[in-house]
């Protein structure tokens, strides 16, 4: 089983890859393949709502990384997306990857259904919830399965290494890493 984190933050190395790494150790440690995607600081580019996913069954027409990502995110048992809080939302990153890859997935048989999802946000001060919101109504309506954790997901961090210091933020994150495993055995065991 494979876990698929995608970090929409510009910062590769900043408190959300902390976030998601710290949430694809404890996967890794329980035997499932895991791979952290780069998607923040690309080019971003919108859906057009040029219905070419549907021509091309599996292929965005703007020929870009995220038609690398998609068969990533396909493949994928769990997918965890993280994102910075940018006033009060999701980087524009992760929100291409949300209406693409939603999209694409629809015009390809609805390939996100029951695949597990989870969420997770850096944030300074504010706006953690709506980010995670906007990640969790993108979960819901393609029809995924969303385990929660001990704590909403996300760590109050600003500076480059404050998530790592957010005790209660790592205790959530290593929790969800938990939830996910948990979830995906149980889901493969009905298999």
């Amino acid at each position: 089983m494979k876990v698929l984190a995608i970090n929409g933050s510009p910062r590769k190395n900043g408190n959300t890859a902390t976030l998601l790494t710290t949430v694809l150790e404890v996967c890794e440690k329980a035997g499932l393949e895991t791979e952290l995607y780069q998607a923040g600081g690309r080019d971003v580019h919108g859906c057009r709502g040029c219905a070419g996913c549907r021509q091309n069954k599996g292929r965005c027409a703007i020929d870009d990384w995220i038609n690398e990502l998609y068969p990533k995110m396909k493949a994928a048992d769990a997918i965890a997306l993280g994102s910075p809080t940018y006033f009060f939302d999701i980087s524009s990153e992760i929100k291409s990857v949300i209406d693409r890859t939603g999209y694409i997935s629809r015009a390809d048989g609805f390939s996100f259904s029951r695949k597990v999802a989870v969420g997770v946000s850096a944030v300074r001060r504010a706006g953690g919830i709506t980010t995670l919101d906007s990640m969790q109504r993108f979960f819901l309506i393609n029809d995924m399965i969303v385990p929660g954790s001990t704590y909403l997901n996300m760590s109050l961090a600003c500076n480059p290494g404050d998530a790592e210091k957010d005790d209660e933020g790592m205790k959530t994150m290593r929790r969800l890493g938990e939830n996910i495993v948990w979830l995906l055995e149980k889901l493969h065991e009905t298999l």
